[in-house]
């Protein structure tokens, strides 16, 4: 079986010409698609990888409700009623966040990968518990990749570019293909990292140099932030920021 991005699917239909629109017809697309594209088979991920990421994913709205409710209590309400409801709310809310953050640190200290890919990620400068949670629940085992483009496609962080000729050149910005939950995830370790972590920091450095805006930078340290992930996990070796300054001396 394999887990194709419906829009491939889609757009595979548009090249065939296809004007209609019913079910025996997508059926026959599909089956056309699979036949001369050959998709990957799907491996379903680890149970402890499983669980891991609805409790993630239930973690995100509950943030996500949290800052919906504070806007709210922000927004000029008059009535205390309905101030003290969503108050009420809040406290409701955070403590649930609080029980399952620690609900989800349980579940990987049960499980040694899990718990060992935990440390390896929050050996990076500007990644730390709460944000390995999000990357361990989202991003599949690093070994389903060929190559670090795969990951940097996978998680929504490809710079999509729109040029035609001489006078289309429109400005450069991150898809929104692939796992928009990693890229979310990613936003303010980066910021974080641009400041404290030395490879990142010494990246926006140059692209500053070069007069790159400020959400070009955020967008390349994301994607640096990745390349350090693929290659932690991927070596099982903790996060050195002296890594190209050791290659260089030792040659």
């Amino acid at each position: 079986m394999s887990v194709v991005n419906p829009a491939r699917i889609k757009k595979y239909a548009e090249s065939q010409l296809q004007r209609n629109k019913n079910d025996k017809l997508d059926t026959r697309t599909i089956a056309d698609f699979c036949r001369t594209q050959e998709p990957a088979l799907w491996t379903p991920p680890a149970p402890e990888k499983r669980l891991l990421q609805e409790m993630v994913r239930r973690l995100n709205a509950l943030i996500k409700e949290q800052s919906r409710e504070s806007n709210r209590l922000q927004s000029g309400l008059e009535s205390e009623v309905v101030k003290a409801s969503i108050a009420e709310s809040l406290q409701f809310i955070g403590h649930q966040i609080t029980q399952l953050e620690a609900q989800i640190q349980d579940h990987i200290d049960q499980h040694p990968d899990l718990k060992r890919d935990q440390e390896l990620l929050t050996s990076i400068k500007g990644i730390g518990n709460k944000t390995a949670f999000k990357i361990l629940g989202e991003l599949p085992d690093v070994d389903r990749f060929d190559n670090v483009g795969q990951v940097v496609a996978y998680s929504s962080l490809s710079p999509q570019q729109h040029t035609s000729g001489s006078s289309v050149r429109k400005k450069t910005k991150l898809t929104k293909m692939g796992n928009q939950n990693i890229k979310t995830a990613l936003f303010l370790p980066a910021l974080s990292a641009i400041r404290f972590n030395p490879i990142v920091k010494a990246l926006a450095t140059r692209l500053e140099s070069r007069g790159k805006e400020k959400m070009v930078i955020v967008g390349a340290a994301m994607r640096k932030l990745l390349h350090l992930i693929y290659g932690i996990l991927k070596s099982g070796q903790p996060f050195d920021p002296n890594y190209s300054a050791n290659i260089q001396d030792a040659a």
